[in-house]
């Protein structure tokens, strides 16, 4: 089974090393990495070229990075591109933020797949400082999927979410109009009107840094509930407010742990 895994980037050169590493790291053997640059100027570029420089060295590795680097119209078209180039049975994607828990993770997602013969398997994640990703500040307890767990506010962690790219290719890739949920309507779509299969994999295999763009401010709460509004409404999802209060009551919990 080969794994893609897509990260959109732009000018993110402070933890864009950690990032790729944590890929290169895996230890299985057959994962295609595809980062889409949205046309840095930082230095960003020029690292992520040097790294896969060295890893093309590596003549035992199996992981090949590809990076394609021009303007786009953000992070969501950024990552229609990767889904375009992908030629992976799976897709995964890793924000340029954000690491794999340690080097097993696809190893144990392909795993599951096997196991479970699931059109997609997700996991739990954690939120952790931006310095210091060993403490965590929030903990993402999935749990099991149900139907009917979605219209009481519940989704997997868009990261710790893989799905097998046929899903993609019969079903489309993520809606350019909205600007910050588009991977909620995304999951929505998937899960709950088109009802794909899928499996938990119950364990932590992705560390999330804080201060993220859909909650970095006022502005970006208030834009995100309201694509999360139209999301729900795009997908037959009755009392669309109810559904938002639930999935923000919800993350309460996170903060216990």
């Amino acid at each position: 089974m080969k794994f893609s895994i897509i990260t959109a980037i732009y000018n993110n050169k402070d933890y864009v090393e950690d990032c790729i590493n944590s890929v290169i790291s895996q230890d299985y053997n057959n994962i295609e990495y595809i980062i889409v640059d949205g046309g840095s100027d930082d230095g960003t570029v020029d690292i992520i070229k040097n790294l896969a420089s060295r890893q093309a060295g590596l003549k035992f590795k199996n992981q090949k990075i590809k990076l394609i680097s021009e303007k786009d119209n953000g992070i969501y078209e950024a990552l229609n591109k990767g889904l375009k180039l992908a030629t992976g049975d799976v897709i995964g994607f890793l924000h340029s933020d954000d690491i794999f828990s340690d080097e097993n993770v696809i190893s144990k997602i392909a795993d599951t797949f096997e196991k479970s013969g699931t059109d997609s398997v997700y996991s739990d994640l954690v939120y952790v400082y931006r310095n210091d990703t060993s403490k965590i500040l929030r903990y993402w307890k999935a749990g099991d999927f149900k139907f009917d767990k979605l219209k009481r506010g519940w989704m997997p962690p868009h990261p710790a979410f893989f799905v097998k790219k046929n899903i993609y290719d019969k079903l489309g890739g993520f809606d350019t109009s909205l600007k910050i949920a588009a991977d909620y309507e995304m999951i929505l779509r998937l899960l709950a009107k088109e009802k794909i299969t899928t499996a938990y994999l119950t364990e932590v295999t992705l560390k999330m840094r804080s201060g993220g763009t859909s909650n970095k401010n006022l502005s970006s709460i208030i834009q995100k509930s309201i694509e999360d509004y139209h999301a729900l409404k795009k997908n037959f999802f009755p009392h669309p407010f109810l559904v938002l209060f639930l999935k923000n009551i919800r993350k309460l919990g996170q903060f216990i742990f």
